[in-house]
């Protein structure tokens, strides 16, 4: 038996091994990496957000605004519900069907907590006051979620309700590209434009 066969055979499988560990592991990413730091740097470093020269968190990852308590803070735009509590190593949806009775007993829970906490009508309260987003780490609220929450913001800082939507509406981002999705509002950037008008 000719042993020369396998071993060219094993010898080549082995160059194809290393030329294609380096191309893919190596050089290729390299290249990803290369061209989204320059073409979309602030995207590809997290979009970070920063506030007294410090990375306060990302506007594309939602966080939560409690007190010392751990309840919502009265002070700050809340975000919508998250059953990992905007923990971005647990993303996903809770996988609750629509007419999952639990689902359903949460949303009417939720529901009533909304209104009462914003003085507003429960038929007042939109959807994405009441459910999570299928990441469960969704930094965005809707326009309507967002002016509910106006009265009760402006009161807790001293503020004028008019003050309140103006800031609203200058964080409002229009659909992408003009159509797509819905127009939505940043809560992290939305608290920290407050911060700078409440001082």
């Amino acid at each position: 038996m000719n042993l020369r066969t396998p071993m060219r055979t094993v010898w080549a499988a082995f160059r194809a091994l290393l030329v294609l560990t380096v191309v893919t592991g190596v050089v290729y990413p390299l290249a990803v990496t290369g061209v989204a730091q320059s073409a979309f740097g602030h995207r590809a470093d997290g979009s970070l957000v920063q506030a007294d020269g410090r990375d306060v968190g990302s506007s594309l990852i939602g966080q939560t605004w409690n007190d010392a308590n751990g309840d919502p803070d009265p002070r700050w735009f809340q975000p919508r519900p998250s059953h990992s509590g905007y923990d971005p190593t647990a993303t996903g949806s809770s996988q609750l069907g629509a007419s999952d009775p639990t689902l359903l007993a949460t949303v009417e829970e939720t529901r009533a907590a909304v209104a009462a906490f914003n003085g507003v009508p429960e038929s007042a309260v939109p959807a994405d006051a009441v459910t999570g987003s299928s990441s469960a780490i969704d930094p965005h609220v809707s326009p309507a979620y967002a002016e509910i929450q106006v009265a009760r913001v402006a009161a807790a800082n001293g503020l004028s309700p008019e003050q309140v939507e103006r800031l609203v509406a200058d964080h409002t981002e229009d659909r992408d590209l003009g159509f797509l999705g819905e127009e939505r509002v940043n809560v992290l950037e939305l608290n920290l434009a407050l911060r700078e008008v409440v001082g």
